[in-house]
């Protein structure tokens, strides 16, 4: 089992945990369903594919996932901000950076992968 995919597990694991015991103002109300990758999902292969050249070179100022300090002052935001950056687009990034066929759980786990990676995980 690769690093990532081990990452991943992890981190659906603690999602389960922190909204597993989320009380409802209604007890009538469906619990919360966590979202689902798509089939087959790689989040580093889909990075490399659509991602990698403007991060990686920091193209209109793109977070590269090798340098932490990048996502400093981003993550000080909250992860939804950065994700609502991710599907809606901000600056020079057009719309879920145009990975059209991502859903936003798909996007959510490459930034993971990038945020991941920028801290040595």
């Amino acid at each position: 089992m690769t690093d990532l995919i081990k990452l991943m597990k992890a981190g659906l694991t603690i999602t389960a945990l922190v909204f597993g015991g989320t009380v409802f103002a209604d007890d009538n109300a469906e619990p919360l369903q966590l979202a689902q990758l798509t089939d087959g999902f790689n989040a580093q292969q889909k990075y490399m594919a659509s991602c990698f050249a403007c991060h990686n070179s920091g193209a209109g100022g793109a977070p590269n996932p090798n340098k932490a300090e990048d996502w400093t002052a981003r993550l000080e935001k909250g992860m939804d901000a950065v994700m609502n950056n991710v599907i809606n687009g901000v600056n020079a990034m057009p719309a879920k950076g145009l990975c059209f066929d991502c859903t936003n759980e798909d996007l959510r786990a490459i930034v993971d992968y990038m945020v991941a990676t920028s801290r040595g995980q």
